[in-house]
């Protein structure tokens, strides 16, 4: 919204400096985006002496002058009928920018040099008066600015006003603001209407058929007009916000949308047939044709202004050609109505125009200001384009809108708002801005809102309107009562983090993508058809097809991100990725939701460097960052256990491991399977594992516990032993531990081998067996002794052999 101070100082004199006034507006709630001044653009036209006037070598109507700028002395080329010699002129120099929107430039006229230009009134924005230059008073200072040396200044306030506020979007609304701020009056334009003659009710009727849609329509009628060009003034008041000038009539109802925020309409009368109105929706599939030329396909839920055989307006948003004034226009229609905010807001959506018409109406206009906007139309209509008003109004209001008494209470608004404002404090503020305010017993006010505030319906709007007058600077700061103590972090939240530490410590760098993928993720995944991870929720108004449901798996995303990484050649990754899943439990139904950690890697084991081999990371690195994680979560008896292939599914069978500790599985890891690479364009391999953090967290300790460091040192005995190779080493492990030997501490796999010379159908497992004893140091001999136990014991329980 733009207001100039010259239109604003009409209603309410202003009494502030332009910046005070600014910080002001910002304070209640208008905030103020910029002030300029609106004849900034006479900066570069000056005042100049014609000192010479010549023939123009090669035109006869043209004169050449040489003109004195203060500084300097320039040729210009001139066709005017009154230059004279020592007259002076505004001279616009090159780079000036002209009221019509073209910019100077220095131009060669018929080979002769011109170096800026000899300006009339109207080429300035200045008058009207276009016939010749503007000759101005002999006194002024020559080579001044023609802002300077005339005095011309009119500051203009750019407010960004919120959409709460509609009734802002006029002078008056901004001048009423300014009144409260300064504690003046409002003054409103007088609407003195000329006699009339005749009756409208035997001219023209209003007939509303979509009442939801309109519930207002006031209509009055002028005859005998003369379609002009506007006055000076009113040019000028529209040019002063950057609206242009088009005729009398239609510069006379945006001077009046402007001045009161009431958007109006006028009708070429004679161009309605049957010279009536009829407000309904549209038909679907109907076409219309608007003033911007452009031909509508309307559908059922538009609403349109019509005559007696078809529309003639898109109600709300832009009028038709089929009824639009023109030169010979003598008798004109104004339509002021209240349209519903949402019909507009609709129409201006689906039919992609938005005009200040439709911006107004989508935010709310004052029902009761129709009738105002009308007669002071008609009034103006009547004293600049010579008409003759019809006697009476008709006004159609089948849906009348009534403004509810609102209790506020003084106690609880100084309790809200931190405030110490008395019963008459809060009175003055809101009268201050023409709310009706009644005084009752207590603490209490009965507040009538003005029809124009469309925005306040409850207490705590009118507690809002009492803090912004009273000032928001002038409320006390003050802090909320927190006890010291502070709540600790919930053990999810401490162990997501935890984890994501630990992570990033491995050497992995976190993934965040969206909580959206494709419906074709279980597809690519190779997911079993009664698999739970398809049962998605599906996203109602998706973005895009990729992201069209809810996901049911991390490793989707991840997927990609590799995919992403690669084309940027990047190739050694190292991914993980905390987030919820979402698995369907019915349309009617919350998802189930449940956190997952999900980490995948490719490429190589190391970067490359001078003391690495690039050697390609396997499936016992992904595998022994699990068994790190774990191990620093404190988490007891993991155990992993090989999947059988036909439960495989995106990961390769003999490669893939699932995750347990006691009853529970935590997770699986595993390599990609190449069809699952296939479908996502990667051509390395890849690695990934999986954890259910839901089922995880119950098993990592609040406590962990500490013992002392062994006094005596230990002794290692090593066994290498031939078993089926379907046997797992972690059976052998378990083994070893269930004997319940006291001495025996640890046992580590160190290696394992199939082929010659191992028999066909079989594999070597080398263990490591660390021993401790915690009262004294081990000797060789009993040591040796339980060692021969222990192999024994193993070989008849996995019917193995020593390798010879």
């Amino acid at each position: 919204m733009k207001a100039s101070l010259s239109w604003l100082n009409k209603y309410v004199p202003i009494e502030m400096e332009i910046n005070d006034l600014a910080d002001a507006l910002t304070m209640v709630g208008l905030e103020v985006e910029s002030v300029s001044d609106r004849y900034e653009y006479l900066n570069r036209v000056v005042v100049g002496r014609i000192n010479e006037i010549n023939p123009h070598p090669h035109i006869a109507k043209l004169k050449l002058c040489n003109v004195d700028v203060g500084n300097r002395m320039i040729s210009i080329v001139c066709g005017a009928p009154n230059i004279n010699k020592n007259s002076l002129a505004p001279v616009a120099l090159p780079g000036t920018l002209l009221s019509d929107g073209t910019t100077l430039e220095k131009e060669i006229i018929r080979g002769v040099p011109s170096e800026g230009m000899l300006c009339s009134a109207k080429e300035l924005g200045l008058g009207t008066d276009r016939s010749g230059i503007m000759i101005l008073d002999p006194s002024l200072i020559v080579g001044n600015p023609l802002a300077k040396a005339l005095e011309l200044s009119d500051k203009v306030l750019e407010i960004d006003l919120t959409p709460n506020r509609p009734d802002c979007l006029s002078i008056i609304g901004v001048g009423r603001e300014i009144a409260a701020i300064q504690k003046t009056r409002l003054k409103y334009p007088e609407c003195t209407l000329p006699e009339t003659i005749d009756n409208i009710a035997a001219h023209t009727s209003v007939v509303i058929e979509a009442p939801d849609h309109c519930r207002r329509y006031v209509a009055r009628l002028l005859v005998d007009i003369s379609v002009e060009a506007s006055p000076f003034w009113l040019q000028d008041r529209l040019l002063s916000v950057g609206l242009r000038p088009i005729n009398n009539i239609v510069d006379i109802t945006n001077f009046v949308l402007l001045e009161t925020g009431q958007p109006l309409h006028a009708f070429d009368f004679d161009r309605l047939v049957e010279n009536r109105i009829v407000v309904r929706l549209a038909n679907e599939g109907e076409t219309f044709t608007t003033l911007d030329h452009k031909e509508r396909i309307l559908s059922r839920d538009i609403l349109m202004i019509c005559d007696g055989r078809g529309p003639v307006a898109i109600a709300g948003v832009m009028g038709g050609l089929n009824s639009e004034i023109e030169a010979g226009s003598t008798r004109v229609l104004i339509e002021s109505a209240y349209f519903s905010p949402t019909s507009i807001r609709r129409t201006s959506k689906k039919i992609g125009s938005s005009t200040e018409a439709s911006h107004r109406f989508e935010r709310g206009v004052d029902p009761e200001g129709t009738l105002r906007a009308a007669n002071r139309a008609a009034q103006l209509m009547a004293t600049i384009a010579g008409g003759r008003l019809i006697e009476g109004i008709i006004d159609e209001h089948p849906g009348k809108i009534s403004k509810q008494a609102i209790a506020l209470s003084v106690k609880a608004t100084n309790r809200i708002l931190g405030t110490h404002l008395d019963q008459n404090n809060m009175e003055d503020l809101l009268k201050s801005i023409e709310f009706d305010v009644k005084k009752n017993n207590g603490d209490k006010l009965t507040v009538f809102p003005p029809s124009f505030r469309v925005d306040i319906e409850r207490p705590v709007d009118l507690m809002e309107e009492v803090a912004r007058l009273s000032g928001y600077n002038t409320i006390p700061t003050t802090f909320p009562l927190i006890p010291a103590e502070a709540r600790p972090a919930s053990k999810q939240l401490d162990i997501r983090n935890t984890i994501k530490a630990m992570m990033t410590g491995f050497g992995f760098t976190e993934a965040i993508n969206y909580s959206f993928i494709s419906k074709k993720s279980g597809d690519h995944l190779a997911l079993q058809s009664d698999d739970s991870r398809r049962k998605m929720v599906d996203v109602l108004n998706p973005l895009t097809e990729d992201q069209a449901v809810m996901r049911t798996s991390l490793i989707p995303g991840l997927l990609e991100t590799v995919h992403r990484n690669i084309a940027h050649q990047v190739r050694n990754l190292k991914l993980f990725e905390v987030g919820k899943i979402f698995i369907s439990r019915g349309p009617d139904n919350l998802p189930e939701e449940i956190e997952m950690l999900a980490g995948i890697w490719t490429g190589t084991r190391f970067d490359a460097s001078w003391h690495h081999d690039e050697t390609v990371c396997d499936f016992y690195d992904i595998k022994g960052v699990i068994e790190g994680l774990l191990y620093s979560l404190n988490v007891d008896n993991i155990i992993f256990t090989q999947i059988p292939g036909i439960s495989c599914t995106y990961t390769k069978p003999g490669y893939t491991a699932c995750i347990n500790t006691c009853n529970d599985t935590l997770g699986l890891v595993g390599e990609v399977t190449p069809q699952v690479l296939r479908n996502y364009d990667l051509k390395q391999a890849a690695f990934i594992f999986e954890l259910n953090l839901d089922t995880l967290i119950p098993y990592i300790p609040d406590i962990r516990h500490s013992k002392p460091l062994p006094k005596f040192p230990a002794v290692a005995r090593d066994i290498t032993i031939i078993i089926n190779k379907d046997i797992e080493s972690r059976n052998i492990m378990e083994s070893i531990n269930a004997i319940d030997e006291d001495l025996v501490e640890r046992v580590l796999l160190f290696n394992t081998f199939e082929g010659d010379p191992i028999p066909p159908g079989k594999k070597s497992i080398s263990l490591r067996i660390i021993y401790r004893s915690p009262k004294e140091t081990l000797e060789d001999d009993n040591v040796n002794q339980l060692h021969r136990d222990i192999t024994d014991k193993l070989i008849d329980a996995f019917d193995g052999m020593l390798p010879r």
